[in-house]
């Protein structure tokens, strides 16, 4: 369990949600976390529970069908998820797509999908990246294109979370392309619409318990209101939510850090070599003793970076650093509890395992580390 009694980016209200998160967790997930990952996605009856107890989107204004609550809350979950070790889809409704339909969605849109949204009943999904463009938004090649009062969508979409689930993607296309990124819209495709169709749930290293699909589009035809915010302002949007996101990200590498952590402590203590116990070795405790000096920055940095954000002060190369930072002492984390626990880390059956698998595409997603350090030195 995490130690909270420290925080200080919280407050009464967020650690009462986080006892309602942890007794809903261990009810509808935790007990299933196997069943996840063999079936490669998290089954919608666990989204309308999470819905029902008010985990999923709680920022939605209660006009919208929410609780009208802060970023915090989505940060106690973000955390609790990461911690038990689930891969599971719900940080990306709740810390990113469901921004950009409460921000930039016309009434219409709001009241078509936020209620569900909140319920668990509408389950969505951001297709931006395509199989010949990874980090590089501006090179989509993906078209929307007008004709009457409709889009025609065609192109095709890779490593989409939630793509065997969406009800609704939001769909990153080039509306005009001959004007670059001022040409890219974002396009709201329902999951029935003529001219989807989802491809197969790709089969990854880790995070097996998140659906991540392709998506295909072929003479899609939308009606031209689906346009989410402004025409030609899609990239915009994009990077107006990407404080946000890679702050979503840095919450769920610090909390998979100190479950690593917390894994590797208690085997070292129970397992027994040459006489002692693994723990008593000072490689052991010196090891241990260096990550939990990190995780003690990590969860003070964190706090900090959660507290700039609620006040509206976080900047993208903040968040960008914060991505970098927790997301790389993650993968340092897992890697060292894995070689403490030896073979045994190697076993499906200890959670270190699945920790480790986990951990490595955050360095990857919501911008390579590469890319973060490429847009942390923009601003020195």
């Amino acid at each position: 369990m995490l130690n909270t009694a420290a925080r200080t980016a919280y407050n009464e209200d967020h650690e009462a949600f986080r006892d309602t998160v942890r007794k809903v967790l261990a009810d509808h997930m935790t007990p299933h976390l196997d069943q996840h990952e063999e079936e490669g996605l998290v089954p919608k009856k666990a989204w309308l529970a999470l819905g029902e107890a008010g985990m999923l989107c709680p920022t939605v204004k209660e006009e919208n069908g929410g609780l009208g609550l802060d970023f915090g809350f989505n940060c106690v979950l973000a955390e609790e998820l990461a911690y038990i070790g689930t891969s599971a889809g719900f940080t990306l409704q709740n810390d990113i797509t469901v921004n950009y339909f409460e921000r930039l969605g016309t009434p219409e849109q709001r009241e078509k999908y936020l209620p569900g949204m909140v319920s668990g009943d509408i389950i969505t999904a951001i297709a931006m990246t395509e199989p010949g463009t990874g980090s590089d938004l501006q090179g989509i090649r993906t078209t929307a294109i007008e004709d009457g009062n409709h889009l025609v969508i065609n192109g095709s979409k890779t490593y989409i979370t939630n793509g065997q689930n969406a009800d609704v993607v939001i769909v990153v296309a080039k509306t005009d392309p001959a004007a670059g990124a001022k040409g890219t819209s974002l396009v709201l495709v329902d999951a029935d619409t003529p001219g989807f169709e989802k491809g197969r749930n790709l089969d990854k290293i880790g995070q097996h318990s998140a659906d991540t699909s392709e998506l295909f589009f072929s003479d899609c035809r939308v009606p031209k209101t689906n346009i989410l915010g402004g025409e030609g302002r899609g990239f915009v949007h994009l990077m107006e939510e990407l404080p946000q996101e890679r702050l979503s990200i840095a919450v769920s590498a610090q909390g998979g850090a100190q479950r690593a952590f917390d894994e590797a402590v208690s085997f070292t203590k129970d397992r027994k070599a040459f006489g002692s116990t693994v723990f008593e070795f000072q490689n052991t405790k010196f090891t241990l003793a260096d990550l939990k000096a990190k995780l003690q920055v990590g969860w003070a940095h964190l706090d900090w970076a959660i507290t700039r954000h609620l006040a509206g002060e976080l900047t993208t190369d903040e968040a960008s650093a914060a991505k970098l930072w927790h997301t790389e002492m993650q993968w340092e984390c897992v890697d060292a509890a894995l070689q403490l626990h030896g073979g045994a880390g190697y076993m499906n059956e200890y959670a270190i395992a699945r920790l480790w698998r986990d951990a490595r595409v955050q360095r990857i997603y919501g911008g390579t580390s590469e890319i973060m350090k490429e847009v942390i030195s923009r601003s020195i």
